[in-house]
């Protein structure tokens, strides 16, 4: 039986993160429903609900927005047989600094500087795992 690499099960908690990341937005958008407005014809403008709520939408757009690069490259290792002890813990401190990212932008406690530190950690995952796409490749 083949072993299931680290980095795999990573981005799959990974993707469950981000396939479930919804759920506090539709929680507070429907706790705090805004009288008169029908959000299937037009969604209620984010203002006019708690900062939370905004947050939430927030934090789950910028997972989606670290998590696609992250995902298609860890897949391109996957392919090219390219994992590594940095790949291993780069894939670790990625998926944990998105938890953290998360819970600390709902929560609204990930104030300035520490969520636009932890939002440049995962860039810098992303870029280490490039750095290994090459590094595999030559």
């Amino acid at each position: 039986m083949e072993t299931f690499p680290t980095e795999l099960g990573i981005l799959t908690c990974l993707m469950i993160l981000a396939a479930s990341l919804w759920i506090p937005y539709i929680v507070g958008v429907n706790k705090h429903a805004i009288a008169g407005t029908d959000p299937f014809v037009r969604p209620t403008p984010l203002d006019q609900f708690p900062a939370w709520v905004h947050r939430a939408h927030r934090a789950h757009l910028n997972l989606l927005e670290q998590a696609l690069p992250f995902s298609v490259l860890v897949l391109i290792l996957n392919a090219m047989d390219g994992f590594t002890g940095l790949t291993y813990w780069t894939a670790i401190v990625f998926f944990w600094v998105r938890v953290i990212h998360a819970i600390g932008m709902i929560s609204g406690f990930a104030k300035m500087p520490i969520r636009p530190m932890l939002f440049l950690i995962g860039w810098a995952c992303c870029l280490i795992m490039a750095y290994a796409v090459f590094a595999a490749r030559f």
